[in-house]
């Protein structure tokens, strides 16, 4: 017997980014969306305007399957539609994605068995691609195909348990999966699951998704220089209606002081990654709003758990009490950062920090590393990878610290691309490293991060006990038993210490007070197609 879900297509999340509703209430098309919790003003937005974003980075790829940097991601969610998508709900007045929520998007509706073990996806009717061809249920199957072969993203279609795709007819796919999986649904939103023009593709070769976009979404890539700058135009046949926006530019600005410069000087409309200490001043000016939310994104100090003296859980456990917390909340983030105190953020629902003891205390530190066999310290590597003021910051207060128990830090600095390749291998000593989970919910980020089969597992952490329940967490249905479940191996991670917790990050995104429909997303990507400016 099969559960009907009804869902309407025309009940999209990117229609219902609304300030101050509720999720999925009152779907509109972006003509009609109201102004940002946040912006100032409610007139009716211009006929088309222009948009520009300064970013950090350029991207490295538009492949969907591929793309796992927050540039590429953004990219592939201008430019691409996905099966289902995120509602939108309202906390403290301001509007924020709710992974809980589904919505229909290129699906119309579906259904699933009894065990949850089989969805069958109906697809929206005279949907096309930007070519002209026909979003049908051959396209669906192709991109979860490659999703399944690529190398970013073949651990997430495991991790959203796919056992097979299957055309039932033209608009019709259906999706078993090798277990129930309560995150599938979550899964199947993010940009990696784009639906992807196959007949396109296959027409212009195996790489053409790298440099090109075939998707059937809002906008329609003109230009993409890692360079210098991304250049879209709306998709006036967007089955979803045209866009507000006529253009979206990404200006790529590495240096977070010019990206705060163009902002406050007006030649920007919006910013990402705005340094701390520039949101008071950036506050100030009349013109802008700055949007400071919480967010899962979490900073930690990484100690290769293979690697001597980190072998040793007494030395891993000193690091812990010997970094300045006060200080880097403070003095670093100038107050746009929380404490850290699980291996998943606060606001993730089955959050604990059961376990955490840790305290800046030198002597605590220097007692366990005596009792670890190293009573006069020892020397490791640590490494830097550039981009964020505030890592070489940290990184600079820690290693003070450190000193001051005979610990000697080595900071060896390298390029961001050299740091992420150099992270893959597993073999670095000591690093700091960010991770934003865009499912927030445990069992995503434990699976990825600290789960020992874990794809992004880079400090080579394994405890049996912490894999058997995650294991268990992954297929219990009853949502009480699974956070007992991952409550209890944040606990054990906690005590073994395999990361030293720095910090939770507020997403910091500067914005023109002209701009309306902004929403945060748990990850932190821009959703370009609600946003519209009012003169």
């Amino acid at each position: 017997m099969m559960k009907r879900v009804k869902l309407l297509s025309t009940l999209v999340a990117f229609s219902v980014m609304l300030a101050g509703c509720a999720s999925s209430a009152n779907p509109q098309t972006p003509a009609a969306t109201t102004a940002a919790s946040g912006t100032t003003g409610t007139a009716a937005p211009a006929a088309k305007s222009n948009l520009t974003v300064a970013y950090s980075e350029g991207g490295t790829t538009l492949d969907p399957a591929e793309a796992n940097d927050l540039t590429s991601d953004t990219l592939v969610l201008a430019a691409y539609d996905q099966l289902v998508t995120y509602g939108i709900k309202t906390e403290n007045g301001t509007s924020i994605a709710n992974t809980e929520d589904i919505q229909p998007m290129l699906a119309e509706s579906w259904e699933v068995n009894a065990d949850n073990t089989v969805y069958t996806f109906k697809l929206k009717s005279g949907v096309s691609f930007q070519s002209g061809n026909p979003v049908d249920a051959e396209a669906v199957a192709y991109s979860f195909d490659r999703v399944a072969k690529s190398s970013s993203g073949s651990f997430l279609y495991g991790m959203a348990a796919i056992k097979s795709v299957a055309v039932k007819d033209a608009s019709t796919v259906e999706v078993t999966l090798t277990n129930a999986n309560h995150n599938f649904l979550q899964i199947l939103a993010m940009y990696t699951f784009s639906i992807v023009d196959q007949k396109t593709v296959e027409a212009q070769g195996a790489d053409y998704l790298k440099t090109n976009a075939a998707g059937s979404g809002p906008f329609t890539l003109e230009k993409w220089d890692p360079a210098t700058e991304a250049v879209f135009t709306a998709n006036e046949s967007y089955w979803q209606g045209a866009p507000n926006l006529s253009k979206v530019t990404l200006k790529f600005t590495k240096e977070a002081s010019n990206r705060v410069l163009l902002l406050d000087k007006g030649d920007v409309d919006m910013a990402i990654e705005i340094p701390p200490k520039d949101v008071a001043s950036l506050q100030s000016n009349t013109d802008l709003t700055v949007a400071s939310n919480a967010s899962n994104r979490i900073l930690f100090f990484a100690m290769n758990n293979k690697v001597k003296p980190f072998d040793n859980v007494k030395v891993r456990q000193a690091i812990n009490y010997a970094i300045p917390y006060d200080e880097l909340l403070s003095g670093v983030m100038y107050g746009q950062a929380k404490q850290m105190k699980s291996s998943v953020a606060s606001n993730t629902p089955g959050f604990t920090d059961a376990g955490y003891v840790y305290e800046h205390n030198l002597d605590k530190a220097k007692e366990l590393l005596t009792e670890a066999g190293y009573p006069d310290g020892f020397t490791f590597d640590f490494t830097l990878g550039s981009g964020f003021d505030d890592w070489e910051d940290d990184a600079v207060l820690i290693q003070a610290e450190l000193a001051k128990i005979g610990v000697t830090m080595n900071i060896n600095k390298l390029a961001r691309a050299q740091f992420l390749e150099q992270q893959k291998t597993n073999n670095l000593t000591s690093y700091i490293s960010k991770w934003t989970s865009f499912v927030n919910d445990p069992g995503y980020h434990l699976g990825f991060l600290l789960y020992g089969k874990g794809s992004s597992n880079y400090i080579n952490y394994s405890n049996a006990e912490v894999d058997k329940l995650w294991d268990e967490a992954n297929l219990e249905t009853d949502a009480a038993k699974r956070t007992a479940l991952y409550e209890q191996a944040q606990e054990i991670i906690t005590t073994e210490a395999p990361w030293a917790y720095l910090y939770e990050y507020n997403r910091i995104v500067g914005m023109s007070n002209k701009i309306s429909g902004y929403a945060f997303y748990p990850d932190e990507v821009i959703r370009f197609y609600p946003l519209s400016i009012t003169e």
